[in-house]
């Protein structure tokens, strides 16, 4: 988002855009409050949220599609650069329903590997976030029962350690023995961190994250409704019918008003999504 602004910035002088990375819950509070002219958000608007919107425009509020982004399954176990998981085990992890390594369920994935006989240190976002929102989604969709503890900008898992922001989830593995979390890939990355392979309702082989294999899980979604609010069904993502598609993938919306009530505002708004 910074660069687009950059670039929105240079194409149009005098018109400036100030972006502030400070989490979805953020944004959107943030947006119905009326302090921002519109809010980036991981999740699209709920129920609630999508009311307090139309208030704060005074027209329906719409969420706009705008990036892409896979969550990674992030662990740290030394000498273990490959692991498999499947909703049900990852599920069962996040909620405290495995807590040791080798426990047979995770071994059952992971035939021929020796996983170690250590606790599992769950580390998850202690702020409200729309990566925590995403990956709860996908444990209530793909764990046959297994989450239970439902989705939210919360975490419900009831177990592990609560840090905040993807740097800090992602820091907060790289120098714990046995933790695992969830975080965006980009931030995996930065920390070298070791990400699981995940088994899908698509087939039995396990699938690694690659722009490759979220760019099939991207293809094959579909939107909730249609006309100008433009929220996927996560279904889609979460349970693919496509061999090879990561699952685990989030969608960054930017949330807007479809009339502004100020309209030089709008224009401004508008002219900076065309560029996005």
């Amino acid at each position: 988002m910074v660069r687009f602004a950059k670039e929105f910035e240079r194409a149009c002088p005098g018109q400036s855009v100030t972006y502030t990375p400070n989490g979805s819950g953020a944004g959107i509070s943030e947006f119905t409050g009326n302090q921002t002219d519109f809010g980036s958000s991981d999740s699209p608007l709920n129920k609630d949220e999508y009311a307090s919107a139309q208030r704060r425009c005074g027209s329906p509020a719409w969420n706009l599609p705008v990036v892409f982004g896979p969550i990674a399954i992030a662990y740290r176990v030394n000498g273990r650069p490959s692991l498999a998981l499947d909703g049900s085990t990852a599920a069962r992890i996040f909620n405290g329903g495995i807590v040791t390594w080798n426990d047979p369920a995770i071994q059952a994935l992971n035939p021929g590997v020796t996983l170690p006989d250590e606790p599992i240190r769950v580390v998850f976002r202690s702020d409200e976030s729309g990566t925590t929102d995403n990956f709860q989604r996908y444990l209530d969709t793909a764990s046959h029962g297994a989450w239970g503890g439902g989705a939210g900008k919360k975490f419900y898992g009831g177990v592990g350690e609560g840090v905040k922001g993807n740097d800090g989830a992602a820091a907060a593995v790289g120098r714990t023995e046995g933790s695992i979390t969830y975080v965006e890939w980009s931030f995996a990355q930065t920390q070298h961190l070791d990400m699981a392979e995940i088994i899908t309702s698509a087939g039995p082989d396990p699938v690694a994250i690659s722009a490759g294999s979220v760019g099939k899980t991207i293809s094959a979604a579909w939107f909730i409704g249609e006309g100008n609010d433009l929220a996927f069904d996560t279904i889609s993502f979460y349970r693919p019918n496509r061999p090879g598609s990561y699952p685990i993938v989030l969608t960054t919306y930017e949330i807007v008003c479809s009339k502004c009530p100020d309209a030089q505002v709008g224009i401004a708004v508008r002219a900076f999504f065309c560029r996005v």
